[in-house]
């Protein structure tokens, strides 16, 4: 099959998959959040908060990185991916390792230090996750990590829904999203032995070279934490458990958004890689202009439906006490647009190895947006600290825009970009005129809205749509 097909058929199925996760993620935060309560639902966001800030100051990048270092031409990718399973243990031990001891230095209730101390498996099995994802992604096999999560998040959902009928607290709970993450590596891990010899090892000149080529990504991962989870964070020792849990849940439906723009992403990475390694010009421009195009066809409507059905989205998922969280979100809708641009000039970047080159986008950002949360979150709560997210997603958007433009002298065309963001309104439009109705009608009212606008402005032609659904084999054009 064709390259666009092959890639529109993967993304499909994520689509698809992802769409299944996200109600499932959406069944865990309702139950969560109504057997719990909004003090409880605090320790459980502040304990997810704070192993997420630990997880993301030891990430590393090993998800690009893995794509990257797969994609290059000559690689041994069995011992490549042996030596990354080891690299990403020991560095997540460590890391996770600490967790336990370090949360005894926080004012947190003796239930959220408790928590942490077993919740680190729960990361520790992400983060080896990571290295799979980053094979799969240049197998153009993601729907692997798709089945995985659906598995984990149905295991989450019915354990919680079982926990809940008999009352049990919010240690029990906590250990079922442990359960939930453990079942969701174990699956991707099994069937990576079908493709790979899966194990760890370690080889003193690998490990050399994945430092080498994760360290500038490693350093821009530690500026992102503080600007996409410094306000989380903050709001830990400056607010109350029940505000941190409200913000917590404005920014999990933001967080489902931000998955859909990285597994995309994770699709065309290996792609932009491939054509910029090979310097193949005329591929790379395509590709890019592609990815572009993607993610503005997604991101667009996204901010647009999540600011407009902010409230009927709290309402749904989580009821009446938890209206608080309806302001943040509607504020943070705003963001996604900056996070999508993000996403695709973060990851081009990665593709034409310019990570150093942006580290001073990432640490500028991290400056700028820390001082501003100290300003803004002890005095204004969430509000402020979502203002301040808007402003950090934007900046950090245009900023590796001009990184990827100065570099690859590429043009992006804009032309379908006005038709989408055209659509998008119109459908924001009718959503406010049916605000009324209910979330189950207005979300497909919305996506049929868009999806007729975009078609009949060109945006996606006919022949894009039967060559995606298409059933006949073809001859692939590019090999990654």
């Amino acid at each position: 099959m064709t390259t666009t097909r092959n890639i529109a058929h993967n993304t499909i199925i994520q689509i698809g998959g992802k769409a299944i996760s996200t109600l499932l993620g959406l069944a865990a935060v309702f139950l969560l959040t109504r057997y719990l309560g909004p003090e409880k639902f605090g320790w459980y966001s502040t304990v997810i908060i704070f192993l997420q800030f630990i997880g993301i100051l030891t990430d590393f990048g090993l998800t690009p990185v893995t794509s990257q270092m797969l994609s290059k031409p000559g690689v041994d990718k069995v011992t490549l991916l042996k030596n990354l399973l080891g690299f990403r243990l020991v560095t997540a031990v460590v890391g996770f390792g600490i967790a336990p001891l370090l949360v005894l230095l926080f004012p947190y209730p003796a239930e959220v230090k408790q928590a942490v101390s077993f919740t680190t498996i729960s990361f520790l099995a992400i983060a080896l996750n990571q290295v799979f994802m980053g094979f799969y992604q240049t197998q153009l096999k993601m729907y692997i990590e798709v089945i995985g999560e659906v598995l984990g998040r149905i295991v989450l959902v019915a354990g919680l829904w079982f926990l809940g009928i008999y009352g049990a607290s919010f240690l029990p709970m906590m250990g079922m999203i442990t359960l939930g993450s453990v079942v969701y590596t174990a699956y991707v891990w099994w069937k990576a032995r079908s493709l790979s010899p899966i194990g760890f090892a370690y080889n003193k000149e690998i490990w050399k070279e994945i430092s080498l080529t994760m360290w500038p990504i490693a350093v821009a991962i530690v500026f992102n934490t503080i600007y996409l989870k410094g306000d989380a964070y903050l709001l830990t020792w400056y607010r109350s458990q029940e505000e941190v849990g409200f913000y917590n849940l404005s920014y999990r439906v933001i967080d489902i958004v931000t998955q859909v723009a990285m597994m995309t992403m994770g699709i065309l990475l290996p792609l932009l890689s491939y054509a910029w390694n090979r310097n193949l010009k005329e591929e790379f421009k395509k590709r890019y202009q592609q990815a572009f195009d993607t993610m503005m066809l997604i991101g667009l409507p996204s901010s647009i439906a999540i600011g407009v059905l902010a409230k009927h989205a709290i309402l749904t998922i989580s009821g009446q006490e938890y209206l608080p969280a309806v302001a943040p979100l509607q504020i943070l809708s705003l963001a996604i647009f900056g996070l999508y641009l993000g996403a695709v000039f973060g990851h081009a970047v990665v593709a034409i190895n310019k990570q150093k080159v942006v580290l001073w986008v990432y640490f500028s950002n991290a400056v700028i947006t820390l001082l501003g949360y100290l300003l803004v979150i002890p005095k204004y709560g969430m509000i402020g600290a979502a203002w301040m997210t808007v402003f950090s997603e934007l900046y950090a958007g245009v900023g590796l825009y001009l990184v990827v433009r100065q570099t690859t002298k590429e043009k992006l065309q804009v032309r379908s970009f006005a038709k989408m963001l055209f659509a998008a309104i119109v459908m924001g439009c009718i959503l406010f005129l049916f605000r009324d109705l209910h979330l189950i009608l207005l979300l497909p009212l919305g996506a049929a809205v868009y999806f007729f606008f975009v078609y009949g402005l060109g945006v996606i032609s006919k022949e894009t749509l039967q060559e995606i659904f298409s059933l006949r084999n073809k001859a692939s054009d590019t090999t990654v």
